[in-house]
């Protein structure tokens, strides 16, 4: 097994198109999370300035954005819902009044539904763009201290980082490890193999241990680039941050995914003699991982994970980034179906032995 493990990487080490594919993935992450290395406390009379609207859907601190505060929330949505109410439904003061006091002590779904009653559709789309506002200069420095108080930078870092390198390495590993099987299906090397005093066990064990040790070798350096950049970046403005932060992220949110592709490799390579078919199957996996088309228990619309999602996403903003419900659970049952399918394999190709 080890020796099948240590010819694989060996191999995929002298190909061009790992370090090519390597140089291509730090700079597809650092380009999506470099913003996040310009946070820090701002200095006296330093503003962020940029033409986007006051408030907005979703903002980050790094572009001078906080949440705004629950109550003042409500009462910002309240303020709007009577000018609408005023300006293009052209009701009166009193009627306006009437209708606000109905909706007092309503929740917003509650009173948005009840806004709709009166034809106002667009009840929630007003509170949905005041969850976040420009904030001053006090306003950005309590919140970054507020959120670092407990987590250090690396922990939130690390979760955009995994959120990325996941997605990159996700189609990656599809492209990389689909010549992990290539030769030995051929067809004299595959029944040459069949007549092999060789294990089932010791043989898929070993190209299964070889595909993911490739892997685990490109998740090895995008956390030593990534890791070197935050420490740089973040030390200068005096935040904390922990190698193990990168390592937790990647063993928890990456890692199951490379061996459920890389199981899902073997049983199609084995099934049909070919590891091609693999790829179309793997890509549209990838897509239903990615897709956040349903809505959570309020109704809204967002990225909320899905059953044997091999992509774990983290798209909220820097600070409040959340892995998907049951996120750890999902992966923990990936590890177990990877399991499950490579013990499959072995039996097929037992089947197939020659003896």
């Amino acid at each position: 097994m080890w020796s099948i493990i240590k010819r694989e990487l060996k191999s995929y080490m002298k190909s061009p198109l790992l370090w090519l594919g390597i140089a291509i993935g730090v700079l597809m992450i650092f380009q999506n999370v470099s913003p996040y290395l310009d946070i820090h406390y701002l200095k006296e009379g330093e503003t962020i300035v940029n033409d986007f609207p006051e408030m907005i859907h979703q903002g980050d601190v790094y572009e001078g954005y906080v949440p705004t505060e629950k109550g003042l929330r409500r009462k910002i949505w309240e303020e709007r819902i009577r000018e609408v109410l005023i300006s293009e439904f052209e009701m009166d003061n009193a009627g306006v009044q009437s209708l606000m006091t109905e909706i007092k002590d309503m929740d917003i779904m509650t009173a948005c539904a009840h806004l709709e009653t009166y034809g106002f559709y667009n009840a929630y789309y007003e509170y949905k763009i005041t969850a976040y506002h420009k904030g001053s200069r006090e306003d950005i420095n309590s919140y970054i201290a507020e959120k670092l108080e407990s987590r250090t930078f690396s922990y939130y870092f690390a979760r955009k980082f995994a959120d990325f390198a996941g997605l990159f390495m996700g189609f990656f590993a599809t492209v990389l490890l689909s010549v992990l099987f290539m030769q030995d299906t051929r067809r004299n090397t595959y029944e040459l193999l069949h007549t092999k005093p060789v294990s089932a066990g010791k043989y898929l064990s070993g190209k299964v241990g070889g595909g993911f040790a490739v892997c685990l070798l490109v998740l090895a350096v995008l956390n030593l680039v990534f890791f070197t950049l935050c420490l740089v970046a973040a030390g200068k403005q005096g935040f904390e941050v922990r190698l193990t932060d990168f390592l937790l992220a990647t063993c928890f949110y990456i890692l199951p995914n490379m061996l459920m592709i890389v199981s899902v490799y073997s049983l199609i390579s084995l099934l049909f003699k070919n590891p091609l078919p693999a790829v179309p199957f793997l890509f549209l996996y990838m897509v239903y991982s990615n897709m956040g088309s349903y809505r959570n228990a309020d109704g809204i619309y967002g990225y909320y994970g899905r059953p044997l999602a091999i992509m774990v996403r983290f798209p909220g903003d820097f600070f409040d980034t959340a892995p998907p419900p049951m996120a750890l659970l999902n992966q923990s049952f990936l590890v177990l179906a990877a399991i499950c399918i490579l013990f499959f394999s072995m039996q097929l190709w037992k089947r197939r032995r020659v003896y």
